[in-house]
């Protein structure tokens, strides 16, 4: 896959199928907007990626917001599934005030050679998000591609958006977040040296660092589900500080997982850990070998799932 990143000057070298969106945790809907771009590589079009770096909204606010997918994240998701380009366009005070029409005329046109546009009912680019899909489809005509818009995906009644999958991650929800995604809430990165408590105590764990921007649920004891090695184990995760053992102020979030029936060395393998169900709050423990209890308790409660 060819990533276009941090740049305005670039040109594809052939035509193109380009989906347009933030993909912010890669939910139901949008794999049906990627389905339809993944469809036309047999029609000999580049399946395009086509989003922004930062968020609009993280652009706008000024600050850094935790998001439901990292860059590397969608990265390595779009790799998976077969795009070809993923253009990660850089959002500035200049691109920010591009006039929709020339957002049309000068990349979807000039700079991608789009013959098939697809983005979701809600989309809005360029100055002041004025351009819709209203604009794109009167400028099809005499810009020579088609426009594919496509409709909310629903669940329960209600619209599945990237807001809904945030809701529920937020509040530890994790299988209503599955279910709207379409697959387990999932935190990717690689594996760090932790303090070794955990082999210490009988129970060795793999220890993740996610990025600032990473939105984790609620500190607390997680059912997961671990890929790496080629293969995918049950596992047994806490998201939080490690109160009982991890001392001073501020210590870092990170995600420490407990792999069932599994004892390889895997420092700095990169691994997938996915969190399918919320089972008890992180706490303080007066000591270790009240945390070794519990720990006794969780991993046997785990492995009867």
């Amino acid at each position: 896959m060819q990533i276009i990143s941090g740049t305005t000057d670039f040109e594809l070298s052939g035509r193109s199928a380009v989906v347009i969106g933030k993909f912010d945790g890669l939910h139901r809907g949008h794999k049906l907007l990627l389905e339809q771009v993944l469809e036309e590589k047999e029609n000999g079009l580049l399946a395009v990626v086509f989003t922004f770096d930062p968020p609009p909204a993280a652009f706008f606010a000024k600050k850094t917001l935790k998001g439901l997918t990292t860059k590397e994240e969608k990265r390595r998701y779009f790799r998976q599934l077969g795009i070809d380009v993923l253009v990660e366009f850089p959002m500035n005070e200049k691109t920010a005030a591009t006039p929709p029409a020339e957002f049309i005329t000068e990349i979807l046109q000039k700079k991608l050679h789009a013959a098939l546009i697809v983005a979701g009912t809600d989309l809005s680019f360029g100055d002041r998000g004025r351009g819709d899909c209203a604009l794109l489809e009167e400028y099809a005509p005499r810009c020579g591609y088609r426009v594919r818009i496509m409709e909310k995906v629903y669940d329960s009644g209600e619209a599945i958006s990237s807001t809904r999958v945030r809701g529920a991650v937020e509040k530890g929800r994790m299988e209503e977040a599955e279910r709207l995604l379409g697959a387990p809430y999932a935190v990717m990165g690689t594996v760090v040296h932790g303090r070794r408590i955990g082999r210490t105590l009988g129970f060795p764990t793999v220890n993740q660092l996610p990025p600032a921007d990473k939105l984790l649920p609620p500190n607390g004891v997680y059912l997961s589900e671990v890929e790496c090695r080629g293969g995918i184990f049950k596992g047994l995760t806490n998201v939080g500080t490690k109160p009982t053992v991890e001392k001073g102020e501020n210590p870092p979030m990170g995600v420490e997982t407990y792999i069932y029936d599994f004892d390889e060395d895997i420092y700095d393998s990169f691994i997938t850990v996915r969190l399918l169900k919320f089972c008890r709050p992180e706490q303080k423990f007066a000591s270790l070998d009240e945390l070794k209890a519990q720990l006794d308790h969780d991993i046997e409660a785990g492995r009867k799932r």
